[in-house]
């Protein structure tokens, strides 16, 4: 029973593998072709950060089974600090690619750092108290770089909060310039960067979800009291999910950050948030598979093909939205797709051996 329990895991994780790899091979040969509208085109990478911000998402509603609403913070800590990074290293001579890198590994970092100085104090809460607190990180976060000014000189980075005056000296420039954000910055993102980051993402959380570590967390999410029973530290396997899921985040911000001409705080608000816990309620939770279909479409719905209808484009978005939910969640349409997709004697034979 447990060997077929893992096979059947090991599938469905493969199965997710080639589904992302097939549709990047099928994109590049689209772009390559020059058969995509230029509309499209500009679509692709945001889709990509949707996607890896909707899995980080997932591994803490889906996997650790705790309400986060302010996601959009650590895309925002990540986007910022990922951004100022690559703008830093324009006059350095360093090729595009290894810029990219530099920006992701940073705003990932940094992300996983406020994901540690928010999750050690609040992941103690549960429900909605959690959802609150979370909700609350996001709007300080905003407000925080909404009055950052940070530049650079042939001195290095400078700081500065509230105040404009950050001391730049001759030749200097300024970075982020508190409410107006970041303009003049250079688009580097490509659909190849993100394609590698998804990919990344998707093995991380396939393995967590697979090792012990895995268990406790899920076991945390289905009974915290029979899991703390048995020596689960919550704290501590709660915080790795935490973590982790606000690293992928900030990776994804920065992604996003690069492949745009400015960007300001109030792109990562509130809303933002909701979002992308739309994609994730969407496409399943724990399903992530289902968070990149459900990120892709949701992105790409109402900025292509919902365009037509104008003023009526974001209704029929929520019409889509309340009809995805309501047939997603049919048992009508589970027991047609049973019907469809019977399980083979075969494997119940199988299963009988193995028990």
């Amino acid at each position: 029973m447990k060997r077929l329990i893992i096979r059947k895991k090991s599938r469905k994780n493969f199965l997710t593998y080639g589904i992302v790899l097939l549709a990047y091979i099928a994109l590049m040969a689209v772009l390559g072709a020059g058969a995509m509208p230029s509309a499209l085109k500009g679509l692709l990478v945001p889709m990509c950060a949707y996607i890896i911000a909707a899995l980080s998402l997932n591994l803490t509603v889906g996997v650790l089974g705790e309400l986060s609403l302010g996601h959009a913070g650590f895309m925002s800590v990540g986007a910022f600090t990922g951004c100022t990074a690559a703008m830093a290293l324009v006059d350095s001579g360093m090729p595009e690619w290894a810029r990219i890198i530099i920006a992701v590994i940073v705003g990932s970092v940094l992300a996983a750092a406020a994901g540690v100085i928010v999750g050690v104090p609040v992941l103690r809460l549960q429900g909605d108290y959690l959802a609150i607190v979370t909700l609350a990180f996001g709007e300080i976060i905003k407000t925080v770089v909404t009055n950052l000014y940070i530049g650079i000189d042939p001195k290095g980075l400078h700081f500065g909060f509230l105040k404009p005056d950050i001391g730049l000296g001759k030749g200097g420039r300024m970075i982020v310039n508190g409410p107006n954000g970041i303009s003049g910055i250079t688009k580097i993102s490509t659909l190849t960067a993100g394609f590698v980051i998804i990919m990344l993402c998707l093995v991380i959380i396939f393995n967590l979800v697979d090792s012990r570590s895995g268990r406790a967390i899920m076991a945390l999410r289905d009974n915290r009291i029979a899991a703390e029973s048995v020596g689960i530290n919550a704290t501590k396997y709660k915080l790795m999910a935490f973590v982790i899921s606000a690293a992928m985040a900030g990776s994804a911000g920065a992604l996003y950050a690069l492949s745009q001409n400015t960007l300001t705080a109030n792109k990562f608000d509130f809303n933002t948030s909701i979002l992308i816990l739309v994609f994730v309620v969407l496409g399943g939770l724990g399903n992530m598979l289902g968070s990149i279909v459900a990120a892709t479409v949701l992105y790409i719905l109402p900025e292509t093909w919902l365009r037509q209808f104008s003023d009526y484009r974001m209704l029929i978005y929520a019409v889509v939205l309340i009809l995805m939910m309501l047939i997603t969640n049919s048992s009508k349409v589970h027991a047609l797709l049973g019907r469809l997709l019977p399980q083979g004697k075969s494997t119940e034979k199988e299963d009988g051996a193995d028990a």
